[in-house]
């Protein structure tokens, strides 16, 4: 029986070795661990795209490297290789073949990774560390875009040392997404931008944020024609707007609903709030995942305005989350985010990938 088909009990269930007795909670969830994970905090994931037979899962870190795993149906994840830049990897993503993996470092470059040769050349320079890469693929152009601390944004054909078009940003680039034919960028100062993509990127609106605190990230959705329709924005401030381009109603279509908070909503006794670190929609049905500085992973339903599953809580942030290409994984990472400072940064501390089994959990409400 496959691990990660839709009938196992994959992520369910399992006891302690030691039972209720032992201390460790770095993974309540028990979860499958990913083995070999990073050495430093791991601040990007990624999943294989369709096009590539089975599941491949990247991951970038803090100790500037990229790794890659072959995940199998019964949930072993197998080593394959590894890249390396000279500064932290902040973000990952695939083409649309599969061939490729690009990454954006601190080290103010952007690379290309063939995984057949297992060769990475640099494709992208900015004058600031690279925050965000994304695989753009319209039907007359193909290329990768970066956005950078520079207050750039470049689209690059990855022959060419020279960017096909830089686009200014009103500030530092923080996160983005990608999906043909839109893109949504968010920068310092709570800058947002949507881009359209088609025959050549430019800039569509400029949209006022509907958070109040920094933005961290943000993750387009599809609407039921499977196009993009708007976008999640998650913030430092335990917050989430979900936010259409065209609403028929904006003022009762877009919303904004609190996450990753400790004590829950009790007036009375102080309130732990804690940044959303990721985002991620599920490509099935189109349920979101959220992860946070506070630990935990919750699953919600944007149209039944619900919350599915909160986890329990891991005992040091999540930094990262993805799913695979069909939705049936969903993976996350366990690292110090920093968001309390250099003096919680415990060096003995491991980094962590989990994968869970996401078939049945996020499945969306029934509709009353």
């Amino acid at each position: 029986m496959s691990l990660f088909g839709t009938t196992s009990g994959f992520g369910t269930g399992g006891t302690s070795m030691f039972g209720s007795t032992t201390t460790d909670n770095h993974n309540p969830m028990k979860d499958i661990e990913v083995t070999s994970s990073p050495d430093d905090s791991i601040g990007c994931l990624s999943f294989s795209p369709p096009t590539l037979p089975g599941n491949f899962l990247v991951a970038g870190s803090w100790a500037n490297d990229v790794r890659c795993w072959e995940v199998q149906d019964n949930g072993q994840t197998i080593p394959k290789a590894q890249q390396m830049h000279t500064g932290p990897v902040l973000d990952i993503c695939w083409s649309d073949d599969g061939s490729k993996v690009f990454t954006a470092s601190c080290d103010k470059t952007a690379k290309m990774w063939d995984l057949n040769s297992n060769q990475a050349i640099q494709i992208a320079q900015h004058d600031a560390p690279v925050k965000t890469i994304h695989w753009i693929k319209a039907p007359n152009y193909s290329c990768v875009m970066t956005g950078s601390w520079d207050k750039t944004l470049k689209f690059w054909d990855s022959r060419s040392s020279n960017p096909m078009m830089v686009l200014q940003l009103p500030e530092r680039c923080y996160c983005a997404d990608v999906i043909y034919p839109m893109a949504v960028v968010a920068t310092a100062e709570r800058g947002l931008i949507v881009y359209q993509l088609e025959n050549q990127p430019s800039e569509f609106r400029r949209i006022e944020s509907p958070l109040k605190h920094q933005h961290r990230c943000v993750a387009i959705f599809k609407d039921k024609q499977n196009k993009p329709t708007g976008f999640a924005l998650g913030s430092i401030e335990g917050r989430v707007a979900i936010h259409y381009i065209n609403p028929p109603n904006p003022a009762k279509d877009n919303f904004t609903f609190k996450c990753h908070r400790s004590n829950g909503t009790n007036t009375s006794a102080p309130q732990d709030i804690y940044a959303v670190n990721g985002i991620a929609f599920h490509p099935v049905h189109g349920t979101l995942a959220t992860v946070g500085s506070d630990g935990r992973f919750s699953f919600w339903d944007k149209d039944a305005r619900t919350k599915l599953k909160t986890s329990e809580q891991l005992d040091q942030p999540i930094s990262a989350c993805c799913f695979n290409h069909n939705g049936n994984i969903f993976a996350y990472a366990s690292s110090y985010d920093w968001s309390k400072g250099h003096e919680f940064y415990n060096p003995q501390k491991k980094n962590y990938i989990f994968l869970r089994n996401a078939a049945e959990e996020l499945k969306p409400r029934n509709k009353k």
